[in-house]
């Protein structure tokens, strides 16, 4: 019910010339929603930058998993930041239905507005029998980055190892997304403030690891992360380029802003596509 009154809510937005976000290109300019679906039909990977409590996020990527869906069928895989790589037996098991929702729930990780925001992507790969990766690095793992640098990892053993980008990983601590990072925790003691970023790019290496090893050539895959893993083509992107510079890549950003009608200039050239919500939307949490 409360998903009807918020797309009956959508819907009567954009009709009294009031819509709740707008879709633009890289270069600015508008783009109507139709015709971004048939420009992304072809990508090899999409990187749908959400925001991770704005719901008008949230309802694109159904909309966009959907579409592709119609395109795609059963070439098309799944895959999210909001599920670790540990947690994947789990996730295959539910969507396969090997496993219903009350155990699914008791025995993974998942995120304070699982049932909300991706609980329907979930559903929709589990009642089309479309294949959902689990991509992310398990948190404890990123922690141990933060406190001890990429060495850290190497007193994984091999079970453990497996869910993490193969060691040594690549790393650019000039790319402005990882250099930002470290500008913001500029309080932090000085190892710390080292391995900020790295916590950071050991999730980027692992999400784009992970989706790699899932896809193959005449598949799409549609991976769910926060937009600044793939913001500036950064990120996610820099280590599926690093693997494969031959992708067709996407990448989807969110933003807000109180006026809509024009993009702001320092967002041009950093994503494929923009979706600029209103700043006034109500949040998921």
């Amino acid at each position: 019910m409360k998903k009807l009154i918020f797309l009956a809510f959508i819907l009567m937005a954009f009709s009294n010339g009031n819509p709740t976000y707008r879709l633009f290109k890289e270069n600015g300019k508008p783009i109507k929603y139709q015709k971004m679906v048939k420009q992304i039909a072809d990508a090899d990977i999409v990187l749908f930058g959400e925001l991770h409590n704005n719901p008008i996020s949230h309802w694109l990527e159904l909309q966009v998993t959907k579409d592709m869906y119609t395109l795609h069928g059963n070439n098309l895989v799944l895959g999210a930041e909001m599920f670790e790589a540990d947690n994947q037996k789990f996730v295959s098991m539910y969507v396969k239905g090997e496993m219903d929702e009350e155990s699914f729930m008791d025995t993974t990780r998942l995120w304070e507005n699982y049932k909300t925001d991706y609980k329907p992507l979930l559903d929709f790969a589990k009642n089309n029998n479309l294949h959902f990766v689990a991509s992310n690095i398990p948190r404890r793992y990123a922690s141990k980055v933060f406190k001890g640098g990429f060495e850290a990892l190497e007193e994984l053993n091999d079970q453990e190892k497996s869910w993490v980008a193969p060691l040594p990983v690549q790393y650019d601590a000039e790319l402005p997304g990882y250099k930002a990072m470290k500008k913001m925790g500029m309080h932090m003691s000085a190892d710390k403030l080292d391995n900020f970023p790295k916590a950071q790019a050991i999730k980027d290496a692992t999400m784009a690891y992970f989706i790699l090893e899932n896809w193959s050539r005449g598949q799409q895959f549609i991976h769910y992360n926060g937009a600044y893993h793939s913001n500036n083509y950064e990120g996610i992107i820099w280590y599926l380029k690093q693997a494969n510079p031959d992708l067709k890549i996407v990448s989807i950003y969110t933003a807000t802003a109180d006026d809509i009608r024009n993009m702001d200039p320092k967002l041009k050239g950093k994503n494929t596509y923009c979706i600029v919500v209103r700043e006034d939307m109500t949040k998921t949490y």
